[in-house]
């Protein structure tokens, strides 16, 4: 089932605690471009099927990375791709974004995404365990 535009940025402003819809908004499109270099084939296609559109095309169309950043490196280049951005808000940042993207992917989903990246990714989609 796709998540609602609405629904997906209300619950990223939620729990990345953003005073307004555009901060959390930001955050998704930065996260989701660098996350959709990270993702690959069928894995990448269903979770933009279960994203809105807006989203699922961010994914879809990803910002290049020449080789898969450990966790510490994603984090870091979220960091360079929002204005003002820190390391720390930065994760806060992918955190929010990748644990709601989680609960629009279920876990059996989130389980596959988590294959497809390096070690580490669970603790920022908010599955400190594998799935």
């Amino acid at each position: 089932m796709v998540m609602r535009w609405e629904a997906f940025l209300h619950q990223v402003k939620e729990r990345g605690d953003y005073e307004t819809t555009r901060e959390a908004e930001r955050a998704a499109r930065t996260v989701l471009a660098l996350l959709g270099a990270h993702l690959v084939g069928e894995v990448r296609a269903e979770l933009a099927a279960r994203l809105p559109e807006d989203l699922a095309l961010v994914l879809l169309n990803p910002l290049q990375a020449r080789e898969p950043l450990s966790p510490e490196r994603f984090v870091r280049a979220t960091a360079a791709w929002i204005e003002g951005a820190t390391e720390q808000t930065a994760t806060w940042d992918v955190s929010a974004v990748l644990s709601v993207a989680a609960d629009a992917a279920g876990d059996e989903l989130t389980r596959r995404i988590l294959l497809q990246l390096p070690a580490g990714y669970d603790l920022l989609f908010g599955h400190p365990h594998p799935v």
